[in-house]
């Protein structure tokens, strides 16, 4: 291979860079990012940047001197706008094809957005950097906050705007916070946390509308009829891969960008982090992990079996691992925590414990709340019960 190309200026398209050439590449090297920073993190966006803890330049991932060790020619502001598989050309927004050898795409998400509202000023959504630091010019004025959707960003943004002494209301359609991610028990017991520290919560709840006044938002409408008086509203109902550009590329496409189960989407074409769908041997089916860990495994397994060729690609089946910081809890998990898992705590009790998550009776995920250094003995049980 003569030329790789690096679609998303991401944790995981810098991480395959990195990976190339630790792998002995030596051809050109090219990212295309749409953003005009360097490859920065994402999870601090939601807490140390909104907080105004960090400043913005400590997420990003390399400095100037490290990526130009990766001798990379790097495209910021620059959107991939089609792909053609067979001429194996990418397509930018300014008109430029960029031919390829070797491609792998680690677009991302973009996030899902109520089908009202977003015009008013005072809604946001939070995926960017730049997003990150207008919501937190207006948090500052010390607006009334409504949070729509309960799951880790969403949970993650209430925790910060209460951190900073602001009146925060949390909705979500489901009974807990993170139901849909670590299951009822678990989830009522973020739910606590949030009520304890002063976050009104409205859980079992649609939205239904926005109202504003003179273009700015006034107030959140719940399916009973409720308004909830809001000067910013985040919302944040998750999110989708990013593959609107690969339209008629020929790559099959559907809840992300369908691989095998090393990556692979097409000759030459590889996948990583959330923009990645494959069949995993564990989760008994295809999945897409929108975790950072992800980003970085994946990423590297993409890049070794894009130089290895079909022949000596290796499957990639990671045992998922994710975590969320909210006050003073961190809440980590490995595996999968289904929510019509079996929850069984193991370790410790109600402020520090380790649970395990089982369905049919075999351990499928383990969570700690506040026991990172126990936690991580059940990995290994997750692996050997992944192994047999």
């Amino acid at each position: 291979m003569d030329h790789i190309v690096l679609v998303g200026a991401s944790a995981a398209g810098l991480t395959a860079a990195d990976a190339l050439r630790r792998q002995g590449f030596t051809g050109t090297l090219t990212m295309i990012g749409d953003e005009l920073q360097p490859p920065y993190d994402r999870p601090p966006l939601s807490k140390q940047i909104l907080a105004g803890d960090w400043e913005p330049h400590r997420a990003t991932l390399r400095q100037e001197a490290d990526l130009q060790q990766l001798r990379m020619t790097l495209r910021p502001g620059c959107r991939a706008t089609g792909l053609d598989t067979a001429e194996r050309t990418v397509t930018l927004a300014d008109g430029d094809r960029l031919t390829y050898d070797g491609l792998i795409i680690a677009t991302g998400l973009r996030p899902r957005r109520l089908p009202f509202g977003h015009d008013l000023a005072g809604v946001h959504v939070l995926r960017t950097l730049d997003e990150a630091l207008t919501l937190r010019a207006q948090l500052l004025a010390g607006p009334r906050v409504v949070v729509i959707g309960a799951g880790f960003l969403g949970s993650e943004i209430a925790a910060t705007a209460r951190g900073l002494d602001l009146d925060v209301t949390l909705v979500d359609v489901e009974p807990t916070p993170l139901a849909r991610q670590v299951g009822a028990w678990v989830g009522g017991l973020v739910g606590d946390l949030h009520r304890d520290h002063g976050v009104r919560l409205r859980m079992g709840h649609h939205v239904t509308g926005l109202t504003g006044e003179d273009g700015r938002v006034t107030a959140v409408v719940l399916d009973d009829g409720t308004q909830l008086p809001a000067d910013v509203v985040v919302v944040a109902i998750g999110s989708v891969p990013a593959t609107e550009w690969l339209a008629g590329s020929g790559l099959r496409l559907g809840d992300g960008v369908l691989c095998d189960r090393t990556c692979r989407a097409a000759p030459g074409v590889y996948a990583a982090g959330d923009v990645a769908n494959w069949p995993h041997p564990v989760a008994g089916g295809r999945v897409r992990l929108e975790q950072r860990t992800n980003a970085t495994e994946q990423a590297i397994a993409a890049a070794r079996n894009l130089l290895a060729g079909p022949a000596g690609g290796v499957p990639y089946a990671p045992i998922p691992f994710g975590w969320t910081d909210q006050y003073d809890a961190r809440i980590q998990t490995y595996g999968w925590c289904p929510s019509d898992a079996a929850v069984e705590v193991v370790d410790g009790d109600r402020g520090s414990f380790v649970a395990l998550y089982k369905v049919a009776g075999r351990v499928v995920g383990a969570l700690g709340w506040n026991r990172a250094r126990a936690l991580r003995g059940y990995r290994s049980h997750l692996a050997q019960e992944s192994a047999a």
